[in-house]
């Protein structure tokens, strides 16, 4: 069955502490709305908020191209280092496997792009965590928005029971 890519949407929350990884992310047609949404991230730069796309390594970015926009306005160079470093190697090796594991068909590769929302806490230390948390939610974010999760039945069901981690009250 063939996936509907005009816009498909995925979040993950992985790991704890201050290196908690929470990706939300777009995957579409270059064509489409998430298409004028990569090529407006990485043409309207800000101070603080640097988009950046996501390579493997210098001159090796992955596909499908991959945008990263900052969740949180970089304050320092340890926290935009942590973004081009430990952040940046991990969603682009999630987008990466991603492909090599076929939940993004390599066909569509070269026609989809994502955006990848990231959010690095000012106060993360942990690059190695950062890493293995980044890597972790991108993948499941990936995986959430190329199979439609949650279904509006999930959600429903989960709706009267669901903990959100950091609400203060669970109403």
């Amino acid at each position: 069955m063939a996936v509907d890519t005009t816009m498909l949407v995925g979040e993950a929350l992985v790991g704890e502490g201050n290196e908690v990884a929470h990706i939300d992310l777009l995957i579409g047609s270059k064509t489409g709305p998430v298409g004028a949404a990569f090529a407006h991230a990485l043409a309207t730069q800000s101070r603080g908020h640097t988009s950046l796309l996501a390579v493997l390594t210098p001159n090796l970015a992955v596909k499908p191209s991959t945008v990263m926009i900052t969740k949180v306005t970089i304050t320092g160079m340890r926290q935009a280092a942590q973004m081009f470093g430990p952040a940046q190697k991990a969603v682009a090796k999630a987008v990466a496997d991603s492909v090599a594991k076929n939940i993004i068909p390599k066909d569509q590769a070269e026609n989809l792009v994502i955006v990848c929302g990231v959010f690095i806490h000012p106060a993360a230390a942990d690059d190695a965590k950062i890493e293995k948390y980044n890597y972790e939610a991108t993948l499941l974010a990936i995986e959430n928005a190329m199979k439609g999760k949650p279904t509006a039945d999930e959600v429903i069901a989960a709706k009267d029971s669901a903990k959100h981690p950091f609400a203060a009250n669970q109403v």
